[in-house]
């Protein structure tokens, strides 16, 4: 699923593509992941393209009021990727890969073309009220909430630190990938809970979380699967993953094999030595000791 460096890939080279363009018309094929798909035709023609931004993982292209000044206020376009989605800008003769489902015409002749295979994006209209609440709903962007409030949202809480860092109403744009990189990069084990980490730890990880986002936006994004760019071409963080994807292969620092658990229903991987697991509670512990040493005993 792209995350917050693929998002932001796909951003700016929108960015420098859309500015000044006006949507002339709009075509739907399957549109089970549109809210409203007639609205679409009705209110984006006569629109022009203001900027691209990014909210968390969302795209969001803010339009100009048609001509008629009857919007008011203008719907602007909202766009997730979900798993497998694609936006890119393509000439409107160029031939369109299968499962492709809107196409955007613009008025200098090229299309924004939205490709989702399994369909599990999202796209809809909202003014300006709604993406007050679309950000509001979601916490601070992770690659620029500060270290106060980093703090604020993490330390304390009964809950597995990836778990947190997965959870986009406490810091928005993370994914599984990045959470995986940065908690090895921080030395810590996806498991433990956030309330037993110390501050230095939590200071740690934002500090990490911010490095590898922007050193994945730097090498545009991560390509597993699916993810290209608005041009249509793949990034090239993966080559430089530490712990995502390589179970079984050696740590970059320790050479320890990376091993793989579920936590928050999520596959995380970590490293068991730079990494180690949460401590079991010491009353637990002790009764543990105690029991054995009586079995033996008897």
């Amino acid at each position: 699923m792209p995350e917050l460096p693929e998002v932001e890939t796909v951003v700016r080279g929108l960015q420098d593509l859309l500015p000044g363009r006006s949507v002339v018309s709009v075509r739907l094929g399957k549109t089970d992941f549109i809210d409203n798909p007639a609205a679409l035709g009705e209110l984006l023609p006569g629109r022009k393209i203001i900027q691209v931004n990014r909210i968390g993982k969302f795209i969001h292209v803010q339009l100009a009021p048609n001509g008629s000044g009857h919007l008011k206020p203008a719907p602007d376009l909202i766009v997730h990727l979900g798993m497998t989605g694609r936006l890119v800008v393509r000439a409107a003769d160029e031939p369109a890969p299968p499962h492709t489902h809107v196409y955007f015409e613009l008025d200098d002749g090229r299309e924004l073309r939205y490709t989702d295979i399994r369909r599990f994006g999202q796209m809809f209209l909202a003014a300006d009220e709604k993406i007050t609440e679309l950000r509001e709903r979601l916490g601070e962007d992770a690659l620029t909430v500060s270290q106060e409030e980093f703090r604020r949202r993490v330390a304390g809480r009964r809950a597995r630190i990836k778990a947190l860092l997965l959870d986009q109403s406490v810091v928005r744009g993370v994914g599984n990938i990045y959470a995986d990189e940065s908690l090895w990069r921080a030395r810590i084990h996806p498991a433990r809970l956030a309330a037993r980490l110390m501050v230095k730890e939590i200071d740690r990880l934002r500090q990490m979380v911010q490095r590898v986002l922007g050193e994945a936006i730097r090498l545009r994004g991560s390509s597993i699967s699916d993810f290209v760019d608005s041009d249509g071409q793949p990034g090239g963080y993966q080559k430089w993953h530490r712990v995502y994807g390589r179970e079984g292969e050696p740590c970059y620092r320790c050479k320890t094999k990376i091993r793989r658990v579920i936590v928050a229903g999520r596959g995380s991987h970590f490293c068991p030595r730079c990494q180690p697991p949460p401590r079991a509670r010491s009353g637990r512990g002790t009764k543990s000791r105690k029991e054995t040493s009586r079995r033996r005993q008897g």
